[in-house]
């Protein structure tokens, strides 16, 4: 088979799949993360406690990363098509049946376990291992790509969504992004997904070195050391970044800044993080993955004391500084561990096994999001909600301090 890199027409076709993939993580994300600005919103309207509205979010979190597994084995039996299209239907129907819901529980239906099934079909596992038969060595940084289109997300759904309540109300907003979803499906439907399926020959072989051997199973993985320090690592990463995420519009509205601007300067975090995906991937190489990482961690500490600060000193520079230092890395572990994930683990079974290591992403994001808003309730400030998230992120990185296999 011709190599992929010397194959123009291949090269094009994989440059496609991965806009393709770009595409529907910045739907899903954007889609999943527009929530922030609908919560304050739906607790006024309804006069709920923020725990409760939050746990909205939280089962969202929660069924994307129990739905993972399903939805890498839904790809490693029906292909991508099915996939994705399940995705934006669950996201579409979840959105515009909520603009109808009159309980929290029908809420939590909606867009928590309807759009968390979707987003898992959206996500990170079908992309990962669509893009692996195309992308082989080069699959951290294609998955940074991937990875980066959730700031692109943020930074376009989030101010879109908060013009679309100002003029229409929540509940209007929420029927027009549902519509919107739905619609996609189509030209979804359209493209060449068996042929996109088949992989890129040559350049998805040439230079993947698997650091261990074996027909990988789901039970196998599981023995391997590597397959619960993937999992820690994204569990505890999760809990520290949702524990603050999903509350910044309200922190800084809390804080002085009017909604629209509040959600305009968390869009605007979606610039940083395409950045910040790309620096961490392009470091890896340079500098190692131990000091890429290291680094990364150290900005996303510094940007969680900078939004400490902000509430004492409500300034444009710690703001600028807190978008920089934390929105430009909130995701930038990610593509690394997907690549080492793929690169073990690759075989026929590599969608159900990341599905599976990706259930600790949806766990901790649940558990950090839900905490991070029960602590806000009990102590009405902040404070130990930044102090929480501090110290789940600092465990998230035992890992890629001791694991040789994360680091190297």
């Amino acid at each position: 088979m011709e190599n992929t890199k010397s194959a123009p027409g291949a090269r094009a076709t994989a440059a496609t799949i991965l806009g393709v993939c770009f595409a529907l993580t910045l739907i899903g994300r954007g889609s999943s993360e527009s929530f922030t600005v609908f919560l304050l919103p739906i607790s006024q309207g309804f006069g709920w406690d923020r725990a409760e509205v939050v746990s909205i979010y939280s089962l969202a979190a929660l069924a994307s990363g129990l739905a993972s597994p399903l939805a890498g084995r839904l790809f490693d039996r029906l292909g991508p098509r099915a996939v994705y299209i399940v995705g934006l239907a669950l996201f579409g129907l979840g959105f515009s049946l909520a603009a109808f819901a009159s309980r929290l529980w029908q809420l939590q239906l909606c867009l928590g376990i309807a759009a968390g099934f979707g987003l898992a079909c959206l996500g990170t596992v079908p992309h990962s291992v669509l893009l692996g038969r195309w992308y082989g060595p080069r699959l951290p940084t294609a998955m940074a790509v991937v990875y980066s289109a959730t700031g692109v997300g943020v930074l376009l759904v989030l101010p879109l969504s908060q013009i679309l309540i100002d003029h229409l109300g929540w509940r209007g907003a929420y029927h027009a992004l549902g519509a919107a979803l739905l619609v996609l499906i189509v030209p979804l439907m359209l493209m060449p997904w068996q042929h996109w399926a088949k992989g890129g020959g040559g350049l998805a072989a040439a230079g993947t070195r698997p650091l261990a051997a074996g027909d990988w199973t789901l039970l196998s993985a599981m023995r391997h050391h590597v397959f619960w320090s993937l999992f820690s690592t994204f569990f505890f990463t999760a809990i520290g970044v949702y524990a603050i995420s999903v509350q910044v519009v309200a922190y800084l509205v809390e804080a002085g800044f009017p909604p629209l601007q509040a959600a305009s300067a968390w869009g605007f975090s979606g610039v940083v993080l395409v950045i910040g995906m790309l620096t961490i991937s392009w470091l890896d190489a340079i500098i190692g993955r131990r000091r890429a990482i290291l680094l990364s961690y150290a900005m996303t500490s510094i940007g969680l004391v900078m939004l400490w600060l902000l509430q004492r000193f409500p300034t444009l520079w710690l703001l600028a500084g807190f978008l920089l230092f934390f929105g430009s890395t909130i995701g930038s572990r990610g593509p690394l561990i997907t690549a080492v994930a793929m690169q073990i683990f690759r075989g026929k079974r590599a969608g159900i096994i990341f599905g599976t290591i990706s259930i600790g992403s949806g766990l901790g994001a649940a558990l950090g999001s839900w905490s991070g808003g029960l602590i806000h309730d009990l102590t009405s400030s902040y404070d130990l909600v930044i102090g929480f998230a501090l110290i789940s992120i600092w465990i998230g990185m035992i890992p890629f301090m001791t694991v040789k296999a994360l680091r190297e």
